[in-house]
């Protein structure tokens, strides 16, 4: 019997050149632990002609004020199309465009959707990406940010105030409201996640001036660069790589990126990282910006190891 997307591309008009396979990075986790900032780097550091972009928060079923007469937030499955959200995916992943919903965070509104078609590669970044079976397996690799509480709700606080008209007041309540959903349908999306990523300062180093570090837990789901040129003593004060258990007592690798380190010796190490990726352009500056004029080398760090993945997906 014929592959059914040959028969769907000669249908078309088009010649069957074999089943397309886009390569797709999602990253997950509660809201405003990062996701966007990662992403914005990524799609920035090869192009947004290249890499394809696009938030899972789309697919909010309620806009703000229809919300507030709802008894769940939209951290509820039942808040969301996630069914649309899964089908979308997996026209993604074969290369096929999408008419994608919009949700504007900054009015809370739902407006007119976009026609939103492959790159060579895609980013889908938000609430649910982890959520379902069928969602994970359309990804290549597969992150969850795990930030501590205390850190993700500054950074709430600091973003709902500034970008979207709320008081602190307001913005502390509804995350006690989300409370319950979050431990319910988000976190535990961590467990399904090939790298779990954390922003935190080092034991013992909290009450230093510096900024955070980052803690990567690279599970044994999918092939992790080769660091061994990288590592070693002349970069242990940058980074090091350690065996722990990881929350299911499974050991795992932790790539710990130390963000007290000297600027010019982390870009260093960025420096051969992206020489192992085999990108003929320099190493992007928008790698590891996190504000206008502010920058975090934990960060840039992180976010090469994840341009590896989706550039070794291309090989698969």
């Amino acid at each position: 019997m014929p592959h059914r997307q040959m028969v769907m591309q000669r249908a078309r008009g088009l010649e069957w050149v074999g089943p397309t396979h886009v390569p797709m990075l999602a990253i997950a986790g509660d809201s405003a632990a990062g996701k966007t900032t990662i992403t914005r780097g990524l799609v920035q550091a090869l192009g947004g002609n290249r890499i394809t972009s696009l938030c899972s928060d789309d697919y909010h079923r309620y806009d703000r004020t229809e919300r507030k007469t709802l008894p769940f937030t939209p951290l509820h499955p039942d808040c969301n199309y996630l069914p649309i959200m899964e089908q979308h995916l997996q026209l993604l992943a074969l290369g096929q465009p999408i008419l994608k919903p919009v949700y504007e965070h900054a009015t809370g509104q739902l407006v007119r959707p976009i026609l939103v078609e492959p790159g060579d590669f895609v980013i889908v970044e938000g609430l649910f990406p982890l959520w379902s079976k069928l969602s994970r397996a359309c990804f290549d690799v597969t992150a969850y940010l795990d930030l501590p509480e205390s850190i993700r709700r500054d950074w709430k606080v600091r973003r709902d105030t500034s970008q979207r008209g709320y008081s602190p007041e307001q913005v502390l309540a509804e995350l006690e409201r989300r409370e319950p959903e979050s431990a319910a349908y988000i976190r535990p999306q961590r467990a399904h996640a090939d790298i779990v990523i954390r922003f935190s300062p080092i034991p013992g180093r909290e009450d230093r001036d510096e900024p955070l570090s980052a803690l990567l837990l690279l599970r044994p789901t999918i092939a992790h660069p080769d660091l061994g040129d990288i590592l070693g003593s002349d970069t242990r004060d940058a980074i090091h790589l350690k065996l722990l258990r990881d929350d299911d007592g499974k050991p795992v690798d932790a790539l710990h990126i130390h963000g007290y380190a000297e600027p010019e010796h982390s870009r260093e190490i960025q420096e051969r990282i992206w020489a192992h990726l085999e990108v003929d352009e320099p190493l992007p500056d928008s790698l590891g910006v996190v504000g206008e004029g502010a920058r975090s080398e934990p960060l840039a760090i992180t976010q090469l190891i994840l341009l590896y993945h989706l550039i070794q997906a291309t090989q698969h």
